[in-house]
């Protein structure tokens, strides 16, 4: 079976780190490992994983620092291990930014098993992402055009929705009426600017608590920032 999954192994013990790789050569996945935090740190850095297992108890660098510092640039799934089993060792690795805990003595094929679980999450939340534009408290359904806040459906009409868009795919940016009615509605000369107007003065009026994430530029136009 073909696999184009990367696992980067992080752990001191020889003999752990070759029953892991046993079970993942298995699965033709491709294996990179590294005998200590800082070289599993350098080596994260250096090349694209899909996955990092790593051990907590590691030389010159241990694994909740190894932890932290991947999540600080990168949201790849991420599987403690640990010889230890208590409670708070796994609250504390999950506040970190772990995705998943297993305790030594483990099988390999569990393992394996869990790998390929928060891929598959991880997948679905790639696909997720691709079909949904979060903007603060709204979401955007690109495929439905539905919008809600607080799983709350907004009713919006096809220019309203059309219009939140465009400013949630341009976050930041002023925009003036003129260009507006350009890129909405299509408008490059006989628009009426007082459309955009009342299209943004219902827009808000239907966000109800979250209107002012439209912001009004007197003398220019309007944008659309999530207030910090």
């Amino acid at each position: 079976m073909e696999s184009n999954t990367k696992v980067l192994i992080i752990e001191d013990e020889e003999k752990m780190r070759e029953l892991m790789k046993i079970a993942f050569k298995k699965e033709n996945f491709e294996i990179f490992e590294a005998v200590d935090g800082k070289k599993g740190l350098d080596m994260f850095k250096n090349c694209e994983v899909d996955i990092v297992v790593l051990d907590i108890m590691l030389p010159e660098i241990d694994g909740w620092t190894v932890c932290r510092e991947i999540r600080r640039s990168s949201n790849v799934p991420i599987i403690l291990l640990t010889a230890r089993g208590e409670e708070f060792d796994k609250l504390f690795g999950f506040e970190l930014g772990a995705d998943d805990y297993i305790v030594k003595p483990f099988s390999p094929k569990e393992l394996v098993a869990r790998i390929k679980a928060l891929l598959r999450r991880a997948d679905n939340r790639n696909i997720e992402s691709l079909h949904n534009l979060q903007v603060g408290e709204i979401l955007i359904n690109r495929l439905s055009r539905e919008v809600t806040i607080d799983n709350q459906i907004v009713n919006l009409t096809n220019k309203e929705y059309e219009l939140l868009y465009y400013f949630a795919t341009n976050p930041k940016i002023v925009f003036n009426r003129e260009q507006l009615l350009l890129k909405v509605w299509g408008y490059e000369q006989y628009g009426d600017p007082r459309t955009v107007d009342t299209h943004v003065k219902k827009l808000r009026e239907k966000l109800g608590q979250y209107n002012n994430y439209i912001t009004t530029i007197w003398g220019v136009g309007y944008k659309l920032e999530v207030p910090k």
